[in-house]
């Protein structure tokens, strides 16, 4: 049988991708990136997962803190929590950032199993992925992905190398949650458990960790230099509503972005407010105060009228 070559193009037609485009979360997590969301248990690394996805889906800042730049659908799966307590904490971001749930394009795989070390839930994820075209997929947490044996470098690549085949097929970003040993190492992701293949897998990586000073959020990117740590903190309100997670100050206080002060703005005031009113209220630069209001009218959460901008009804 005849064997064709390889096929091979010069360096200057590779495609290529300009730096504004690199991200789907900028500095956070990259476009089209695969990766690892990793840390000890009860550290929030779900709580993260699902920000990211509201953020994604909304347009609105992760975290408070990083922008959004490609706003879009957002799926998940969280094999660990009852359809309820799913809900629950998406309520619960959306409640804080002021958003209409109901206007929010998030879908949540709802299969009681899904075994990636299966053919056919393989085949149904695929599928899934064909439908609805997200930009974001969550998968929480990779014990109850497979039944395979976690340090085993041949049977985690071939799962790992499964992932990857359906995010660059489906040009979607994946996050994969995974838990870490709680003993110290020198990198984050060398505490991850298992093979060393998953730490080397993620394009970003984000990692949490209990520290000193509260609870500490380091990234790295294949592509990209890595930006400080931050100090993150589940917050709620007085009266127990509004849970998430929340960058916070060396003094321990949440930072507000754009995004949230122009959702609480307009959240209180109940009647359209033109931009220059949202301008002088906000006490921000006209040309980013315009970036952000786009943003949010691109993912379905503002409205823009005759009389000025509105929340999405």
């Amino acid at each position: 049988m005849a064997v064709g070559a390889l096929p091979v193009v010069r360096a200057v037609d590779l495609a290529h991708e300009a730096p504004e485009n690199r991200w789907l979360i900028r500095g956070l997590w990259a476009r089209g990136a695969q990766g690892i969301v990793g840390g000890s248990p009860k550290l929030g690394k779900s709580w993260l997962g699902l920000d990211m996805a509201v953020s994604v889906a909304s347009g609105s800042d992760c975290l408070g803190h990083f922008e959004v730049v490609e706003p879009g659908r957002a799926l998940v799966y969280l094999a660990e929590d009852a359809e309820p307590a799913v809900r629950g904490r998406i309520e619960a971001i959306c409640l804080h950032r002021g958003l209409d749930l109901g206007a929010l394009d998030l879908h949540v795989i709802t299969a009681p199993v899904l075994r990636l070390d299966r053919e056919d839930d393989r085949l149904r994820l695929a599928r899934t992925l064909e439908l609805l075209r997200p930009r974001l997929l969550i998968l929480d947490p990779l014990v109850r992905l497979h039944r395979l044996d976690e340090n085993s470098a041949q049977e985690v690549s071939g799962l790992l190398g499964t992932l990857t085949e359906l995010g660059r097929r489906h040009e979607v970003a994946i996050v994969l949650v995974h838990h870490a040993a709680k003993k110290h190492r020198s990198r984050p992701g060398q505490a991850l458990r298992g093979s060393s293949d998953l730490h080397a897998w993620g394009c970003s990586n984000a990692y949490l960790a209990q520290g000193r000073d509260g609870l500490l959020l380091t990234l790295e990117h294949r592509e990209a230099p890595a930006p400080d740590p931050v100090r993150l903190e589940l917050i709620s309100r007085p009266n127990g509503t509004a849970t998430h997670l929340q960058v916070v100050d060396g003094r321990g206080r949440a930072e507000a972005s754009l995004a949230e002060r122009i959702l609480a703005t307009l959240g209180e005031g109940g009647t359209p407010m033109p931009r220059k009113e949202l301008r002088e209220n906000l006490r921000v630069n006209n040309g980013r105060l315009g970036e952000a209001l786009n943003r949010l009218e691109r993912a379905g959460t503002l409205e823009r009228g005759a009389k000025g901008w509105t929340l999405a009804r």
